[in-house]
């Protein structure tokens, strides 16, 4: 049982094959990583902080006490049950040991081992990839095909639905990080007063209906902490300005964007670039042209998106749109260095700026 279908991952997660002894939990969204360690974790002992049932070891503690991760596999619970045991921040190093015991395992514990972004190279994820008695757990940063179903489920855990409209806000929102979505999820949920959803008054005997999220309460509460870093980003790519390109996608990744949100800005305002320059070119005055965006300009900006809509050839922004979108799919792909495609793809847009070049239609 080396590799799971996606169907069959929840199931696993909630409740792990006995003959399962190891599951590496490994990749870039650190957050999904320790989501899903702790549900093994809890799936195996109950309670995943429970110290008679489970034993956590740091990866620094094996390497200088080699036996530690048989002698933890094989002892018995006091309490009764079967344990687990909490290998964290694992890499390589740790592949030996680990070959040892999956040839020959000790006791029944299940050993879940905790790992960031691990290559089709790296000899532990090969290895549990391998193992008919272990498992191992891809974790990928969330994109606009799984945010709606996390964030409809983490509603629902509190008691909530949500409109359409504040879902797509929040998918567009919300970084590529499990766990800061988590942070706002469960914030947002307090904001609309999710911990009371479900609770019907005294005396009431129909059945309540949920709280519904709409999109001025996520807009409320769902401040994007990384929406301005990724519009100055944005423009920096359309001035040509190389510098302020790197500083304002830096932030930006700082801030929890990941690198497919940070291509998609970029391409969503080369599109807007790209439809007013069309106007224009068909005789509309610019400002009319401007105006008639769906989503209008924030006024910050409103200077600086006139200047590129009247400087860049449509041509050429059709191609910066074209070249974003085949490297966010290029991100996509699994061990892709998608951080290092995005910033080049951004760079090499923002190097052929006309604005940049001191040129004009």
């Amino acid at each position: 049982m080396t590799k799971l279908a996606p169907r069959q991952l929840d199931e696993f997660l909630k409740k792990p094959d006995a003959d399962v002894r190891a599951a590496l939990v490994y990749g870039a969204d650190l957050g999904l990583v320790r989501e899903r360690c702790t549900a093994l974790l809890s799936a195996v002992a109950g309670d995943p902080t429970d110290p008679f049932r489970v034993s956590v070891i740091d990866a620094t503690e094996l390497r200088s006490d080699p036996a530690r991760l048989a002698d933890e596999a094989a002892a018995q619970s006091l309490i009764g049950g079967r344990r687990a045991v909490y290998l964290r921040s694992a890499d390589d190093s740790a592949a030996a040991r680990f070959r040892d015991f999956l040839a020959d395992p000790l006791g029944d514990a299940l050993i879940v081992v905790e790992a960031a972004e691990l290559t089709g190279r790296s000899t532990l994820r090969r290895l549990f990839e391998s193992a008919k008695n272990a498992v191992a757990i891809a974790c990928y940063h969330d994109d606009n095909r799984s945010l709606p179903a996390v964030i409809t489920d983490l509603l629902r855990a509190h008691g909530l639905t949500v409109s359409a409209d504040a879902k797509a806000y929040l998918v567009d929102s919300l970084g590529g990080d499990r766990q800061l979505t988590h942070r706002e999820i469960e914030k947002l949920a307090l904001y609309v007063g999710g911990d009371r959803a479900g609770n019907a008054d005294a005396g009431d005997t129909g059945e309540s209906t949920p709280p519904v999220v709409d999109l001025a309460a996520a807009q409320a509460c769902v401040g994007d902490s990384a929406v301005i870093s990724l519009d100055d980003l944005a423009y920096a790519v359309g001035d040509g300005d190389l510098s302020a390109v790197e500083r304002a996608f830096t932030r930006g990744l700082q801030e929890g964007a990941a690198p497919i949100r940070a291509l998609r800005v970029v391409a969503r305002h080369f599109q807007n670039l790209h439809l007013v320059a069309g106007l224009a070119n068909r005789g509309q005055p610019l400002d009319a042209a401007v105006k008639a965006l769906r989503q209008p300009i924030f006024w910050r900006y409103t200077g600086r998106f006139r200047a590129q809509a009247g400087a860049w050839p449509t041509a050429a922004l059709g191609y910066a749109i074209a070249r974003l979108q085949n490297i966010e799919a290029a991100c996509k792909q699994t061990g892709a260095p998608d951080a290092a495609l995005a910033a080049r793809a951004m760079l090499e847009i923002a190097s052929k700026s006309p604005i940049r070049r001191g040129l004009r239609q």
